[in-house]
């Protein structure tokens, strides 16, 4: 499989990604947990079908100790017993974020209050902003139909 196009080779993009890339930077060295971030960018990318991101952050997680059980399980999470409670609202939260469209009501009330219990405001800005940031990355590898499967923890700094 190859990209439409060579998106990120292109300058115009370049500037669009400087700003996305940003966005990402300040949500990367808030107070959201780490684990957090990871886990809200997996399951965002699963859901979209961006096997660009998927990869990506599945590997990155893993490189920084994210362990192989906890991965393979992100899709299930409902079923799952090994995330926390404050993971759980934000894999809810990232799941009716993501499914804006499909949901006639948005991100529920329930959905939010849950996220309320477990992280500040300023986490709950992160989280809200992981979701946004990580949506637009998959939109863009999606539509252009990026390969997934060659990423190495680091390539991008």
């Amino acid at each position: 499989m190859e990209s439409r196009l060579n998106y990120f080779g292109h300058p115009f993009a370049g500037k669009v990604l400087k700003h996305i890339n940003s966005a990402s930077k300040v949500v990367s060295d808030s107070t959201l947990p780490t684990t957090v971030q990871e886990l809200v960018k997996i399951r965002s990318s699963q859901i979209n079908g961006c096997g660009f991101c998927t990869d990506m952050h599945t590997k990155d997680a893993a490189h920084a100790g994210e362990t192989a059980q906890r991965l393979n399980l992100v899709a299930a999470w409902r079923e799952a017993t090994v995330f926390t409670e404050a993971e759980r609202a934000a894999l809810e939260l990232t799941e009716q974020g993501t499914r804006i469209a499909d949901a006639a009501g948005g991100v529920s009330d329930e959905a939010w209050a849950n996220a309320v219990k477990h992280f500040d405001e300023e986490q709950l800005i992160a989280l809200i902003s992981q979701i946004a940031v990580i949506n637009a990355y998959n939109r863009i590898n999606v539509i252009n139909q990026q390969p997934a499967g060659s990423y190495q923890p680091g390539q991008f700094g």
